[in-house]
């Protein structure tokens, strides 16, 4: 499908510039996390702030590209008549006037002021994180024609953003508890999202948000993306790492008699060195890991690498760290981690906690969550094992299930001009819980104490102070975020907290 740029509305915007008072010269609008109430996947202790990431993508992708490609470098007879036809075959015939498509196609750039807070840093609620506004007179429409289309960019980026930092929050700090290397930490979320997202552009916007905080993906449309809008270069250092891995399909075609001599190819003839991932619960995951890896114990101990087992349903908790309803001393009572410590061994970290030879490991790809992932850690913890032992592979569940409500994003207006003279504007619905009420007027943003704090009702003078930057004004992109300079910004956040 290509993007027409014009038509990424809803129709009722279409005729908003009729309905604005007459005199209007101005709109000025922003984009903000309005709450929490239906936040998901963060645990008890989280601060709740929001991640701020995207809008780069946003401008480069809709705003220049697509607006260059079908609107700008198109025959302006072509796009007026396509956007006619649009119009007219669905809200009727000359219900929507043309005169200011053509002004702007002959304008030749959207005339538009973005102004936003580097990504990459964390936003309490309530405060916005862009403010947009036209710098045209005849053009104030487009300041909210372009609402719906922010929002459908922005809310998921920075939606998974914030669960991405949560997974790094919470395994940081059990790796500093337990004495886990923090290097490992960026390999210890993996993503596995990409078949369960909504679409190809989805999975590779959401895996680039997990990219800010980790290194492990196997998503690779998100190494696209950040290496096409956010200047990563894979030559240069770590953008998106993963492993060879198996999956269902091979472990099947060996058939189930040969499995171990699957486990055996695999490692000694097709992957004789590296880090190896092999899917282990096509059958019986308990017999790989009691008989299966016993019987290949040297093999995998002279291996020059790694071998990952990697359960792939039940209970993570369960598996991972024992069940306590099980009969003592069977494999599923003591959970994968402790057996395969009694058949390899291993470390203690400098904390006292045991740590897995290195060439044997385990990481988990299905259903976790959040609170799941704490009560791994929690269980390994008090099982006396370093959190480093295990990988988490971050799926569909976390990063789909979600909406745009989980972080109440919208954007809305609060300024404008009309005859000469500005407007304080705002919404505060009555039949609300106070989530919908907006902040008034211009806006400015300070960083205070470690947060940002926003002002309102401001002059113009200061809203051009703070922290909100000019990222974009008449087509151009003034400021370029880098991958790197975005996953310091996390660093320094995760340093800050713990």
């Amino acid at each position: 499908m290509k993007i027409n740029p014009l038509t990424a509305i809803d129709f009722y915007k279409a005729d908003h510039r009729s309905q604005y008072p007459e005199g209007t010269t101005e709109v000025y609008s922003n984009f903000t996390p309005r709450s929490n109430h239906h936040a998901r996947f963060v645990l008890p202790e989280s601060d709740h702030k929001v991640v701020m990431f995207g809008l780069q993508y946003f401008i480069k992708h809709f705003l220049i590209e697509s607006f260059d490609e079908h609107f700008f470098k198109q025959p302006k007879q072509k796009v007026i008549q396509r956007y006619k036809r649009r119009m007219d075959h669905a809200l009727g015939e000359g219900a929507i006037e043309m005169d200011h498509i053509e002004a702007l196609h002959d304008l030749g750039y959207l005339p538009i002021k973005i102004k936003a807070l580097p990504e990459g840093v964390r936003v309490p609620v309530g405060v916005p994180v862009l403010t947009v506004v036209n710098t045209h007179p005849e053009f104030f429409w487009l300041t909210n024609y372009i609402e719906s289309v922010i929002s459908c960019y922005l809310w998921k980026p920075m939606t998974s953003a914030t669960t991405a930092f949560e997974y790094k929050r919470l395994l940081t700090s059990y790796a500093l508890q337990t004495g886990t290397p923090l290097d490992l930490v960026q390999f210890q979320a993996h993503d596995f999202s990409f078949r369960g997202l909504s679409s190809l552009q989805d999975s590779a916007v959401s895996g680039a948000a997990h990219l800010i905080s980790f290194w492990g993906t196997d998503t690779v449309p998100a190494i696209d993306l950040v290496e096409d809008y956010y200047e990563a270069d894979p030559a240069a250092g770590p953008v998106g790492l993963s492993v060879p891995a198996t999956e269902h399909s091979v472990m099947c075609m060996g058939l189930k008699d040969g499995e171990l001599k699957t486990f055996e190819r695999l490692l000694k003839e097709i992957y004789p060195e590296g880090i190896l991932s092999v899917v282990s619960d096509t059958w019986d995951f308990w017999k790989v890991i009691t008989e299966y890896v016993v019987t290949l114990k040297q093999d995998i101990l002279d291996r020059n690498g790694k071998l990952v087992i990697r359960p792939d349903s039940g209970d993570p908790v369960k598996i991972i760290c024992g069940d306590p309803e099980e009969e003592p001393g069977t494999p599923q009572h003591k959970g994968a981690i402790e057996c395969l410590w009694e058949i390899f061994g291993g470390s203690k970290t400098e904390k006292d906690y045991k740590m897995l030879d290195d060439h044997i490991g385990l990481i988990y790809g299905d259903s976790i969550t959040l609170e799941r992932a704490q009560l791994i850690m929690q269980g390994l913890e008090q099982k006396g094992f370093a959190s480093g032992n295990v990988v988490l592979g971050v799926g569909s569940f976390t990063y789909q299930f979600v909406t745009r409500d989980n972080h109440g994003f919208a954007m809305k207006a609060t300024s404008g001009v009309v005859n000469g003279e500005r407007r304080n504007i705002f919404k505060d619905p009555k039949t609300d819980n106070g989530a919908k009420k907006s902040a008034k007027g211009l806006l400015r943003i300070e960083y205070i104490d470690g947060n940002y704090v926003l002002f309102d009702e401001q002059t113009e003078e200061q809203e051009s102070e703070g922290e909100l930057e000019v990222v974009y004004e008449n087509g151009r992109l003034l400021k370029n975020e880098s991958l790197q300079a975005i996953r310091e910004r996390i660093d320094s956040e995760i340093k800050r907290l713990i």
